[in-house]
């Protein structure tokens, strides 16, 4: 298949373009194609583009049968867009990594902007989901369509509607959760209200773009501040002989006013460790003070890591060996579980901190065949268990599935915990 349009194609009427084909772009187009929507694909990395079109996915929630099924029901992908010109709707989902400011990147967002706006025409939609901070969609995208002559609410409407994937979540898919969306204008709030209600099954209309972009960044800081807590009593709680887990176990049981969080080795993934960093940018750059509750909350996330390679070490020193020359296995590389996502994963500080304490380092991940850090290859092992019995020292820092937890326990020579799944004598638990 082409990535270039032809004549007869560009004629065709689309009712939705996704801009950006990765985690959040490519389920949302394969929900459109699902419910009868013609949906095309726009895409800068040639590779995806030619994968897709010959029905292979390269994101964990969607699979190559999926795949095959969009292609079926008209879905295709390019890199030209010129497949924007002939659509109802265009959402836009491109990364916002974080920026060297602290801020989110948008260079992806303003480059997607403007190939917008070069094939904008009266009566389309555009919306906006990429996570960024609150005044984005009003301050950036807008006037950037606004520079092709049309303007917002007369002859374009324009929306933000935030991403709410969560890979690896088998229960709460795209259609399953429902879904904000806020507009530049009233008349804008129900153009993208009226099309996301094609797709899911409940839209929740904010009242505007400001207050949906918040909507995104309160989520993740919520759950950013509430797992800092939550690690910040871990290592307190073992100074102080108590079980946390048992603690947060007990607390679990109160009907009302409790949502149980569990420590961890670290927060990854883009959502927790960097969108509320947009939030703080945003305070700090236009309020001209800290956002005091996410930035604590950073600094204990981000000393986790340090946090368990310290318990290693003590683990291997109360079984009489030093760090420096031990085999120390990694179970699960991934900063989920049953994914193979490995943004921001713990794992790769983990590994770099042993490293630099002379630890000899070894992985296994059923999801990851191959696995660097800071450029330079980890050994991956074949077989966990039979590691596990070999190494000095096997972690466990990603629970996934297809890991036997009773027999890894009954195995290896030192186990450490860092999930909370392995409660029996002589296991190490974070």
């Amino acid at each position: 298949m082409s990535e270039q349009l032809g004549e007869s194609e560009r004629a065709d009427h689309v009712e939705l373009a996704v801009i950006g084909l990765g985690y959040v772009g490519l389920p949302l187009a394969r929900e459109a194609a699902s419910v009868g929507l013609r949906v095309v694909g726009l895409d800068r990395d040639p590779k995806i583009v030619a994968a897709l079109n010959e029905g292979r996915s390269h994101v964990d929630d969607v699979s190559d049968a999926d795949v095959r099924r969009m292609r079926a029901a008209g879905f295709t992908a390019y890199t030209d867009d010129a497949c924007l010109a002939r659509a109802q709707t265009v959402v836009i989902c491109v990364p916002t990594p974080l920026g060297e400011d602290g801020g989110p990147d948008l260079g992806a967002v303003t480059s997607a902007t403007r190939t917008v706006a070069g094939r904008l025409r009266p009566g389309q939609l555009v919306v906006l989901e990429s996570t960024t901070y609150p005044g984005t969609t009003e301050e950036i995208v807008r006037p950037l369509l606004e520079e092709s002559g049309l303007r917002v609410g007369e002859h374009f409407a324009l929306a933000f509607s935030p991403e709410r994937i969560d890979p690896g979540n088998t229960t709460h898919g795209l259609r399953e959760t429902p879904k904000v969306v806020g507009g530049c204008t009233p008349s804008c709030s129900v153009q993208a209200v009226a099309f996301y209600g094609k797709i899911v099954e409940t839209v929740v209309q904010a009242k505007g773009t400001r207050e949906a972009e918040m909507a995104k960044l309160l989520e993740n800081t919520y759950r950013h501040v509430n797992i800092a807590l939550v690690n910040e009593l871990a290592i307190i709680s073992r100074e102080l002989h108590v079980d946390v887990w048992d603690a947060i176990r007990c607390a679990g049981t109160k009907p009302f006013g409790f949502q149980a969080f569990r420590p961890s080795p670290g927060v990854g993934g883009h959502c927790i460790p960097i969108d509320p960093n947009y939030l703080s940018y945003k305070v700090r750059s236009s309020l001209g003070y800290e956002f005091r509750f996410v930035e604590l909350a950073q600094e204990i996330n981000r000393r986790m890591p340090e946090y368990v390679v310290r318990r290693a070490q003590d683990l291997l020193n109360t079984a009489g060996a030093p760090m420096n020359g031990s085999r120390v296995l990694l179970l699960g590389v991934t900063y989920k579980p049953d994914i193979a996502d490995q943004r921001e994963s713990p794992a790769l500080p983990v590994a770099r901190l042993l490293r630099e304490r002379s630890a000899e380092v070894f992985f296994h991940d059923p999801h990851v065949a191959a696995w660097s850090v800071d450029g330079t290859s980890v050994p991956r092992v074949e077989d966990a268990l039979a590691a596990a019995r070999e190494h000095d020292l096997t972690i466990l820092l990603q629970d996934h599935s297809a890991y036997d937890l009773p027999t890894l326990a009954d195995t290896a020579r030192l186990l450490f915990d860092t999930r909370g799944r392995i409660f029996r004598p002589g296991v190490e638990v974070l």
